[in-house]
């Protein structure tokens, strides 16, 4: 399990989290800042405006950072608890792996992707009069349903991982930039349903592992 998701001795749980967002925060903004920011471009707003749509944009991944800080801190607490658990962690890794690539092969995935490729990007349903911050945390509702699958598959692959992080943010890019996006997409899932058999075979056939 990550040692992000884990208290350093003397650490209080809120100087983790508080940690942890920072890093993840800062990890988003690598990641996303090149399929975003022409998104932020298209909306034709004053430079101002456009440092209030990236806040707003970037408070919705935040908030998907501390849902996801929680309920690894919770799933690390139940596996220390459960040897089943704990030896079923590959299992469970392998399976939503193979679950995150079926996703990228779903209409629920493209229609958000080619709402986040759309000419004007989240704007095209909005006009000038809507507050830049609502309109960046509108895209980031759509950008984090559209990314959910990939974020999970690096949560599972490792966190922090700079490996990680650099192929998922050009999986991102290229989704949302390249032209016919279904090919990146299903591209994409395919690895991941290879990744994840590959950890369900190891799991099933390491006595370790096995329950």
């Amino acid at each position: 399990m990550s040692m992000m998701f884990m208290r350093m001795p003397g650490q209080t749980w809120l100087l983790s989290a508080l940690s942890f967002l920072l890093m993840w925060l800062a990890m988003m903004v690598a990641m996303m800042m090149p399929s975003a920011l022409p998104m932020f471009l298209k909306t034709r707003r004053p430079w101002r405006s456009l440092c209030y749509l990236a806040s707003g944009y970037f408070t919705i991944w935040l908030i998907a950072g501390l849902v996801i800080y929680i309920l690894a801190v919770a799933f690390n607490n139940a596996a220390m608890r459960s040897e089943f658990l704990s030896r079923a962690v590959f299992l469970l890794s392998g399976a939503l792996l193979v679950t995150t690539g079926i996703i990228q092969f779903t209409p629920w995935k493209m229609t958000h992707l080619l709402h986040c490729r759309s000419t004007s990007g989240c704007a095209v349903s909005c006009s000038q009069n809507v507050r830049s911050f609502q309109l960046g945390c509108k895209q980031g509702l759509i950008c984090c349903a559209c990314c959910s699958a990939l974020m999970i598959s690096q949560l599972i692959i490792g966190i922090m991982n700079p490996f990680a992080m650099i192929i998922i943010a050009i999986v991102i890019a290229a989704e949302k930039l390249l032209p016919q996006p279904k090919l990146t997409t299903r591209f994409a899932g395919i690895i991941a349903i290879v990744a994840g058999i590959i950890m369900i075979i190891h799991w099933a056939t390491s006595p370790l592992l096995a329950i």
